[in-house]
């Protein structure tokens, strides 16, 4: 287990209690923190994954959440989870790669070629592969959720190609496959927490950013970056996932109402994703940030040997094979 600031150690032993009891009502009441937004469309799913374990429980067993980082980073909410003293949390898969190296094919740029594809994969076999990987990092998967595609941000100078990522530091998440793509592309990747990216932005420390649209518009980026460019080079979902000191302590029962409300809460939220990705372009372009629709194959082109280096490990090789070959 990695090291984390010394405050969510003492939150871990003092106030932190991932699974709580309600002695009156012999209820289970889980902890899940997460850094989004309450009007992010990932939260309304796990809001409704919270209301539909209520109902199958007959109120025995609630989720309790914790959103906008109150507890932690992605990273501290992952580490905390690791020691059972956070239960759930929603984590990028980029972020998860950092702990169970399977996760890694899911950041490569262009690895799904459609939308209907990328649901393929992740509700398959393939998908719930991946999800099991994390049990020896001592956290179990419960389901993907969408997060569309990402695209690049910038402040000053718009992207139309990838040459004009050229000199322009971009935040990236705390992912290597990020951090590898970006530079593929000609840019300077920068790992900087999300919770700190708008001030980044605002001061100048990073020159743009890559996300969704969704994420673009509730963090309120769009106030610091007046360029938005849908290349959609990657399409990296949201993992929902639950600590195996929780998990394990869950009867059967209870683990099977979990998984059901959490896939359920999956279906829901591609709805309110649909949505809330639409509304987002529409509500940032008219603030006033320009939307560049570039041709996609430039980017394509340049993340090449990208994928070239990554088949050198016999593990992804195995597995972007075979999400090539999934139908989609």
């Amino acid at each position: 287990m990695t090291t984390f600031p010394k405050r969510f150690f003492l939150l871990s032993l003092v106030f932190l209690i991932a699974v709580g009891c309600d002695n009156t009502t012999d209820t289970k009441v889980i902890k899940l923190g997460h850094g989004l937004d309450i009007s992010h469309p990932v939260h309304e799913g796990m809001v409704y994954m919270a209301e539909r374990l209520e109902e199958k429980s007959s109120g025995k067993m609630k989720i309790q959440i914790y959103p906008s980082q109150q507890l932690g980073t992605e990273r501290e909410l992952v580490e905390l989870l690791q020691i059972g003293s956070v239960g759930i949390t929603k984590v990028s898969a980029s972020v998860l790669e950092n702990f169970a190296p399977s996760y890694r094919v899911l950041s490569l740029p262009f690895i799904f070629n459609s939308e209907e594809h990328r649901f393929n994969v992740l509700e398959g076999e393939i998908g719930q592969e991946i999800l099991d990987d994390g049990r020896e990092f001592w956290f179990h998967g419960l389901c993907f959720y969408d997060a569309g595609s990402r695209s690049f941000y910038t402040k000053d100078t718009p992207v139309y190609k990838p040459e004009d990522l050229e000199g322009q530091k971009i935040r990236v998440m705390e992912s290597q496959t990020a951090m590898n793509m970006v530079r593929s592309l000609g840019g300077s990747p920068t790992p900087i927490s999300f919770g700190e990216l708008y001030t980044a932005l605002q001061q100048g420390v990073v020159d743009g950013a890559e996300n969704n649209p969704p994420s673009f518009y509730t963090s309120r980026h769009y106030e610091v970056s007046n360029y938005y460019t849908i290349n959609e080079h990657t399409s990296v979902p949201d993992v929902l996932i639950i600590s195996t000191h929780i998990w394990d302590d869950l009867s059967e029962e209870e683990q099977q109402m979990l998984e059901e409300a959490a896939t359920e809460s999956a279906e829901y939220q591609k709805i309110l994703w649909k949505k809330a990705s639409d509304e987002a372009l529409k509500k940032v372009e008219e603030a006033g940030v320009q939307i560049i629709y570039p041709e996609k194959k430039y980017f394509q082109d340049k993340v090449q040997d990208l994928y070239e280096e990554y088949r050198k490990d016999p593990m992804m090789n195995d597995l972007i094979t075979r999400i090539q070959q999934v139908e989609g």
